[in-house]
């Protein structure tokens, strides 16, 4: 699989080109289930010529094109010098994947089934018995495609990138860790949502951002006009958005449950309101109710409101893109319903597989554009309007 996306010319931006990636997975994953049953038919695996206890042996491949929901696909079905060989997965006069059988097989893993999971399922639904490591060995191959959609050009300008972190535990030398998974998502001109990039690093760190910020413009971004992420850049002219609900979060973690609607309301009147004159006279009301209890609230949001009133600047339209940052929220809650039956996964690679089969499933509804984008691009068109025309846009 190294070189396919760049052999065949595959950037992923759109619905079509995540269907080129489904396919693509999905062939790596049958062929390995074929080979898989014909060493199980011959009794010997590829090359174990010593555990070789008869007079079969493979012939090569035969190519088959197989109709599929995410479009056409070729695989290559292995052949045995007897022609004895009948595969129990794709029967021979068989040229449709049905829709059950490509959810079994990328679903499964995807959503966050265990490989034993898989196991049970594929020997109760197609009598095919492939062990947990035989699966974990077919997925890897999934991890030069990884790679290649993490390195993928991208486009020269977005509108908006929202940059988050999810973290998860991983076993690394005898003993379980915490990582962080970077993600970057954007939305780029057209109104469309795309995850950029999905990494899989030590605990949240600015450092890393930064050579994740120096990774996009190595790929071909030269502009991003807003970017939502707490206090980081990399590209001079970036209107930093720090995100509000991370500022929410942090800054009510210790707010006593009694308190909580009442803090919560507060604040609200602060980011909610109409104007940047109104939300700091909000602002301060709010420190002479709470700070004899919590002085560190109105400190944290009077210290940071540079880059916490950055949206007050930009119509409502463009105001709800920017601060509320439910994009990012959304697609990180979907993913973790994905991995919420993994307490501890046992490698870094078999959490980033999950991630990315999972995001290709749930990105290839992200069809169209946000249906208030004609108003949002009207005002990023007369606030961006001379970094904008340099990209014709």
């Amino acid at each position: 699989m190294q070189g396919y996306l760049k052999d065949n010319d595959i950037s992923v931006k759109n619905g079509t080109d995540v269907n080129a990636i489904m396919r693509d997975m999905m062939s790596v994953i049958l062929e390995g289930a074929l080979d898989e049953e014909l060493n199980e038919e011959l009794g010997y695996s590829r090359y174990d010529y010593r555990n070789k206890d008869t007079n079969n042996s493979r012939n090569g491949h035969s190519g088959k094109t197989m109709h599929t929901s995410y479009g056409d696909m070729e695989i290559a079905v292995p052949r045995d010098r007897n022609g004895e060989y009948e595969p129990r997965l794709i029967k021979k006069y068989q040229n449709t994947v049905t829709q059950d059988m490509e959810e079994k097989i990328l679903s499964m893993y995807a959503k966050g089934m265990t490989t034993g999971d898989i196991e049970s399922h594929m020997k109760e639904l197609y009598d095919i018995d492939i062990s947990d490591s035989t699966i974990s060995r077919i997925t890897d191959k999934i991890l030069p495609i990884v790679k290649e959609w993490q390195e993928r050009p991208l486009e020269e300008v977005y509108a908006v990138v929202y940059m988050d972190a999810i973290h998860y535990h991983v076993r690394s030398e005898g003993r379980i860790v915490k990582r962080a998974v970077y993600i970057a998502l954007g939305v780029n001109m057209d109104g469309k949502k795309e995850v950029l990039g999905m990494y899989v690093g030590d605990n949240e760190s600015a450092k890393f951002w930064l050579s994740i910020i120096n990774g996009l413009k190595n790929r071909g971004v030269e502009d991003i006009l807003i970017t939502c992420v707490d206090g980081l850049t990399g590209f001079p002219q970036t209107e930093i958005q720090q995100c509000i609900i991370h500022q929410i979060r942090n800054t009510t973690r210790y707010v006593s449950y009694k308190d909580n609607r009442k803090v919560m309301a507060d604040l609200k009147a602060v980011y909610a309101a109409p104007t940047e004159e109104i939300a700091l006279e909000n602002l301060e009301d709010f420190g002479e109710k709470w700070n004899s209890k919590y002085p560190k609230i109105y400190k944290s949001w009077s210290e940071r409101w540079a880059t916490l009133a950055t949206y007050f600047k930009y119509p409502e339209q463009v105001r709800k893109l920017i601060y509320t940052t439910n994009a990012i929220e959304g697609f990180n809650r979907q993913l973790r319903k994905v991995t919420k039956s993994k307490t501890v996964f046992p490698t870094d690679d078999s959490l980033l597989k999950m991630l990315y089969l999972a995001t290709m499933d749930i990105t290839k509804k992200w069809t169209g554009r946000r249906r208030d984008w004609s108003q949002i691009r009207a005002q990023l068109d007369i606030f961006f309007e001379e970094r904008l025309e340099k990209y014709m846009y």
